[in-house]
């Protein structure tokens, strides 16, 4: 275990706090501290809900009846019952020549999308959905780059009363595959091909090889690279109508966004995002990630992530602007993009920062117009982040921890809070949580639970029992689980100690043991396998595979790892990458015949 931390990395004045978005909470609630702040949000939850929605000024075609019905009991709570929305609406309410989108692509030049050519975009898809015959409720999937392209994509899909089906643009065909079956998505728009460091990585053969429904195809550069089937079509003939377009309202529960996240068996869960998930997105960027009015937010991402949605959400609907280059972030490139849009806040995941220090590619840039950094994903290590936090001048960096299915954060950082690095200071502003030991009782270390209800967090699964997921057989009545391992610090710090069940995040993915293990069964020789994330120093997961081989494999721990790694790259990501390999007789199972991961990742760590 490490050490705890003894002394802050950033302190914030009090003239500082007094500029915040919190700052304007505490007064509305009549509190002189962040702590008290929390304890009201968690004890009047309808009340800072309504706090929310007025500040955010969330637009409605028709008012709530009431900010929370929980009469069918707080795993199924009803959320603005009686309303009518496009929550589409709210992300237009900045002025219409300020920049939405800051975006440019490798080797090119920064271009800028105002509000108004981002609604008019918007509109534009919407009102041409319409003219091919689809209609609300019906699932349409991406699987592209996020340009600035995809983002009205995004947004007209939804205007359009339909819901987006979030595929990432890394996803093999197999994958891409499950997910339309999953979704019963009816079209998909997607790129000719994806231009990133250099190369060339097919997009649409993936969807053409996935067997997909009807594809509207963007062209990468100036025009397509790929002759296209029969029944598919291409951007430009897409928008043949330009005409005004008003959204479509739709009941708060209506699905805005069907999402994936990795269980531990199967099929990946398909996460419904509602139409006030996005409430809970904005909410998180405006009182924790301090986001206002003329920022500029860029944190690489996709549109088949949550943080994708979550960056259009967090961004236009605090009515900020956000930056998207289209190349790789691990380069010089990407951070004089940071530069050159005067970036005022940056995400990151903790791998992408490891190899900027370890590269050095990211030095003597000027970073100073950032105000905070923003890490999700995977563990930090705290030596990364005061790397981080110098390259700016000595700024804070917020630790973000959530999941797809909270549609945002559940421990997360303030800015009312002096900040250690590597470590939260506090859970998400109207949300409780508790730590239990695994005799399910309250420790300082343990897994972690959260106390419904919120905005944001999932009602239903479109292929799971949703109860059976994450409330059956807790220890408490009424603890939602999440599978997080977490340790509680003195004076109101928390560390991230990893999953507690058998997913595991590789540079910020969510997957899980069983789908690499079933990707796996395919290379000969191997009999079975156990993947497992290990963690040496404390910073992000690197993935380790444990196999059992046939007694006849005659191959070299070097060509099944090649193997190994190329079964991977074909059928699931080409971004999960293998740490090492080790060879048994026999993987340790229990009674009931479960592998017994723990005792393996405790044996490599004893070991190395």
């Amino acid at each position: 275990m490490s050490p705890s931390p003894t002394s802050p990395d950033w302190t914030p004045t009090p003239e500082f706090i007094a500029t915040t978005n919190l700052a304007w909470l505490m007064q509305r609630v009549g509190v002189d501290s962040y702590e008290a702040l929390h304890t009201w949000t968690v004890q009047h939850r309808e009340a800072f809900w309504a706090l929310v929605i007025e500040r955010l000024g969330v637009r409605f075609d028709q008012r709530f009846d009431q900010i929370l019905d929980s009469s069918k009991g707080l795993e199924q709570p009803q959320w603005l019952p009686g309303a009518r929305l496009n929550i589409i609406e709210s992300c237009f309410m900045a002025p219409e020549d300020s920049p939405a989108i800051l975006h440019q692509a490798e080797g090119g030049k920064l271009a800028v999308m105002s509000y108004g050519e981002l609604k008019s975009l918007t509109g534009r898809v919407a009102v041409n959905l319409r003219r091919l015959g689809y209609q609300p409720g019906d699932a349409i999937a991406i699987l592209m780059p996020m340009t600035a392209e995809a983002v009205a994509i995004y947004l007209g899909i939804i205007a359009a009363g339909c819901a987006v089906v979030g595929i990432a643009d890394s996803f093999q065909p197999r994958e891409i595959a499950t997910r339309l079956r999953i979704s019963k998505a009816v079209t998909i728009f997607t790129q000719d091909v994806l231009l990133r460091g250099g190369k060339t990585f097919p997009l649409y053969t993936n969807v053409v090889e996935a067997a997909a429904p009807p594809a509207i195809v963007l062209p990468a550069q100036d025009s397509l690279a790929v002759s296209l089937r029969a029944g598919d079509g291409s951007w430009s003939d897409f928008l043949a109508i330009d005409a005004p377009f008003e959204a479509t309202f739709r009941q708060p529960d209506d699905a805005t966004n069907i999402l994936f996240s990795s269980g531990t068996t199967g099929d990946p869960k398909a996460i419904p995002w509602t139409q006030t998930t996005p409430i809970k997105c904005a909410m998180d960027a405006h009182f924790h990630q301090n986001i206002q009015p003329d920022d500029v937010v860029v944190w690489p991402t996709n549109i088949g992530w949550m943080m994708g949605p979550w960056l259009i959400f967090a961004s236009l609907m605090n009515r900020a602007a956000m930056g998207l280059y289209y190349g790789a972030p691990t380069g010089r490139s990407f951070g004089q993009f940071v530069q050159d849009t005067k970036a005022t806040m940056l995400g990151v995941v903790p791998s992408l920062v490891k190899s900027w220090r370890n590269s050095a590619c990211m030095d003597d840039l000027d970073w100073s117009a950032i105000k905070l950094f923003s890490s999700t994903g995977e563990c930090s290590c705290a030596e990364d982040m005061r790397w981080l936090m110098q390259t700016a001048g000595g700024k804070p960096v917020i630790e973000y921890c959530g999941g797809t299915e909270i549609g945002g954060g559940y421990i997360t950082g303030t800015v009312a809070k002096p900040c250690i690095a590597s470590t939260f200071n506090t859970p998400a502003l109207g949300l409780e949580v508790m730590i239990l030991n695994e005799d399910g009782e309250p420790a300082d270390s343990g897994e972690l639970f959260i106390l419904p209800p919120s905005i944001g967090l999932s009602n239903s699964l479109l292929n799971k029992d949703h109860h059976e997921v994450y409330f059956a057989g807790t220890p408490q009545e009424n603890l939602r689980r999440h599978g997080d391992q977490m340790e509680k610090l003195p004076h109101g710090y928390w560390r991230a100690q990893g999953r507690a069940d058998d997913t595991m995040n590789l540079g910020g993915i969510k997957v899980s043991s069983a789908e690499i293990e079933h990707v796996l069964q395919s290379v000969p020789g191997i009999l079975e396998t156990a993947a497992i994330a290990v963690s040496p120093d404390g910073g992000p997961s690197q993935l380790l595979i444990y196999a059992v081989c046939l007694g006849s494999s005659i191959a070299t721990k070097e060509q099944l790892v090649s193997q190994m790694q190329s079964a991977i790259k074909c059928d699931l990501n080409p971004l999960f990458k293998i740490h090492d390999l080790v060879l048994v007789e026999a993987l340790p199972r229990t009674a009931s015949n479960k592998v017994m991961r723990r005792e393996l990742r405790a044996k490599y760590l004893q070991a190395s």
